[in-house]
């Protein structure tokens, strides 16, 4: 009688979209102070991507923003400096169905203020333009902005090199010229090839957070991705471990859960995942698999003069460099897209 044997019990697992409610509180209360920049950052990305698949957030769950979408208008002329996150969170509570009509009138006052024009980068004015444009605000920024970003993103071989910057760049001016899937963003085959590009190169890195993002700008562009990214974000999905830390550092990988969770829902596949129990949670990936990126990378460099653009020449010498697991994961990286060779 005094054994006792315990028992791992698995924790349940749930669609995402069963979870939307218990993200929205979390995010909202139990993470981060609102005065954080990181809440907004945190609660505009998921409030975003709550919205734009359309899935439904009961009205006691949005009741949690009530008051903070009443001290927005003071906290945006405060902090001007995150206006475009506090006009984000505004106009996405009133869409997903909070009660209020104020977003229009921030759009006003920020057209009024010229603060687009203040922006340095076209991703940013692009940004704003089209947070404005949500509300029916029109704001002057000159007719060139979408003709530079598209030959921004129609130049394929920048994309044909490791760049974290420019490639989430990229993807965020296909959710913008595509108004996140809302309307044909009509890119150009060098666009959809940069995406490919990226695609690849986040696979051979095993980012799924990157490839979640390439994933679901190609979907906004009529395109159908690579069944083996898809495939492997989905998994990736379930292989989160959400977990209550009530003293820890929130420096989690909640960024990758939730754009993993949104490449699901576009391709109409509500991947599985832990359900979320408790407040102040973390979203910690299970062990991830070192991809063969960073090697190729280094072999590549120490070949010098002797390196050669053509992959028919250069892969037996590449598979000889990398260990097994590498090899699997860049054969997959090859079968992915008839744009493996052009990338190398």
């Amino acid at each position: 009688m005094t054994n006792v044997i315990s028992l791992s019990v698995p924790q349940r697992r749930q669609p995402f979209i069963q979870n939307a409610k218990a993200l929205v509180s979390v995010f909202a209360d139990h993470r981060r102070h609102h005065e954080d920049v990181f809440w907004l950052k945190e609660n505009a990305e998921l409030l975003n991507i709550l919205e734009c698949t359309g899935t439904p957030i009961p009205e006691d769950a949005l009741a949690t923003h009530q008051s903070f979408y009443q001290q927005l208008p003071a906290k945006m002329a405060f902090f001007a400096q995150d206006y475009r996150f506090y006009l984000s969170i505004f106009l996405v509570l009133e869409d997903l169905g909070l009660k209020g009509d104020v977003g229009g009138q921030m759009c006003d006052c920020v057209a009024a203020q010229g603060l687009a024009e203040a922006e340095l980068s076209d991703l940013q004015r692009r940004e704003v333009s089209r947070l404005l444009a949500r509300r029916g605000t029109k704001v002057s920024i000159d007719h060139g902005l979408d003709d530079r970003l598209r030959q921004f993103i129609n130049r394929s071989a920048t994309f044909a090199l490791p760049n974290k910057k420019v490639a989430y760049e990229l993807t965020h001016i296909v959710f913008y010229l595509s108004e996140y899937g809302r309307r044909d963003p009509k890119l150009d085959c060098g666009a959809v090839q940069s995406l490919n590009f990226v695609g690849i190169i986040a696979y051979l890195d095993q980012n799924a957070d990157l490839l979640a993002e390439i994933c679901i700008a190609l979907r906004f562009a009529g395109q159908t991705p690579s069944p083996i990214w898809e495939d492997w974000i989905v998994k990736t999905l379930s292989d989160f471990q959400v977990i209550e830390q009530p003293a820890s550092n929130t420096s989690d990988g909640y960024h990758e859960y939730l754009v993993s969770a949104w490449m699901a829902l576009t391709a109409k596949r509500d991947g599985m995942g832990q359900a979320l129990l408790g407040e102040r949670l973390v979203f910690m990936r299970g062990d991830v698999a070192a991809g063969p990126l960073r090697n190729i990378s280094n072999l590549l460099l120490d070949m010098d003069a002797e390196r050669s653009p053509d992959w028919e020449v250069m892969h037996p010498i590449v598979e000889q460099a990398i260990d097994e697991e590498g090899y699997e994961i860049l054969l997959q990286a090859q079968n992915s897209t008839d744009d493996f060779a052009a990338l190398f």
